[in-house]
Formats: structure tokens, sequence, C-alpha cells
């Protein structure tokens, strides 16, 4: 079992690079890896912003990845790891494509469908469940969004800070 933690760890560390990577870019900072066969098959990060679609989470373009990389759709003997609870978009496609385990490290309570918010990835009512195991590096993987959004958020204040400051100089020309 130890090994098993310690394998999860490590394809963790992988998706934290990835998601380190959006970061770097100004994208929510959540990353993905998919491995088969104790091979990292698919590699991701979100790029929503950066493609201005909705679509580029890291899961679903790791899941394509995977697929074009192999040929197939079906990947059931794969395992996806994830930085940040997958969404509903994002389980269905899992659960579409097969995937035999996720494997995740923050919680999402406001979206997650691997357990937190709601379970599709466990449902019995749909043809496949994929196992799941969450909180692997949940610390660190919280950590990246928390710092991203507080961030975020500080630069957002600032804009506003500065637009008011201009308003005022305009303000000022114009009644002066």
């Amino acid at each position: 079992m130890l090994q098993n933690v310690d394998q999860n760890e490590t394809y963790m560390i992988e998706a934290i690079k990835e998601a380190k990577k959006a970061q770097e870019i100004m994208e929510v900072p959540i990353g993905s890896v998919i491995v088969l066969n104790g091979e990292i098959i698919a590699r991701a990060h979100n790029l929503r912003e950066h493609n201005q679609s909705s679509i580029a989470h890291a899961e679903l373009m790791a899941i394509d990845q995977a697929c074009q990389s192999l040929g197939t759709w079906r990947l059931e003997d794969a395992v996806l790891y994830v930085t940040l609870e997958p969404c509903p978009m994002c389980a269905g496609a899992i659960m579409l494509s097969r995937i035999k385990k996720v494997v995740y490290g923050a919680k999402d309570p406001k979206g997650g469908c691997a357990g937190t918010f709601m379970n599709l990835l466990q449902d019995d009512r749909f043809n496949h469940q994929s196992e799941v195991v969450s909180g692997v590096l949940e610390k660190e993987c919280g950590e990246l969004l928390s710092a991203f959004f507080k961030g975020l958020r500080l630069r957002k204040k600032e804009e506003k800070k500065q637009r008011k400051k201009q308003l005022e100089i305009d303000e000022g020309i114009n009644n002066g």
C-alpha cells in the first residue's frame, strides 16, 4: 500500500508541474497527467483564458491527448491525476472515456463531482464507474489555487484603484 501512495504522489507532482505552467500564463493553476502501465501518456494544464474556450480544462486536454496518442477513445486501464477535483464536464468525459481511476489533490466544494459536491464518477446508474482517490498532496494543490486567487484579487483591487485615480485626474482636467 505504501508503494501505491508514493506512486500517487509521484504522478501528482507531475500534475502540479502542469498546474504551474498554467499559473505562469495567468490561467487557473490546474494540471493533469494520464498514466498507463506506469508511463505518463498525456499531460496538460488549463488553457481556458489562453484559448478562450470553456472546455479547455486540464483533464479534457489530457484525455484528448491520450486518445490521440493511443488511437482510441477507450482509456480503460488509465489513471488520471489532477490537482483539483473534476467538475461535472470533466467527470462526464472521464466516465465516457472509461478511465479506470482518478486521483485528485484539492477538493472543490462548489463543483467537485468526484465525491465532494456530488459523485458522478461512482454513480452506479451509469455504465462506467472510476475508482477515486482524493487528497493526494492536497495541501500543495490547494495552496497553488489559493495563492493564484489571492493574487488575482489583489491585481483587480489595484486596477480598480488605478481606474479611480485616472478618473479623478480626468475630472480635474475637465473641471479646471
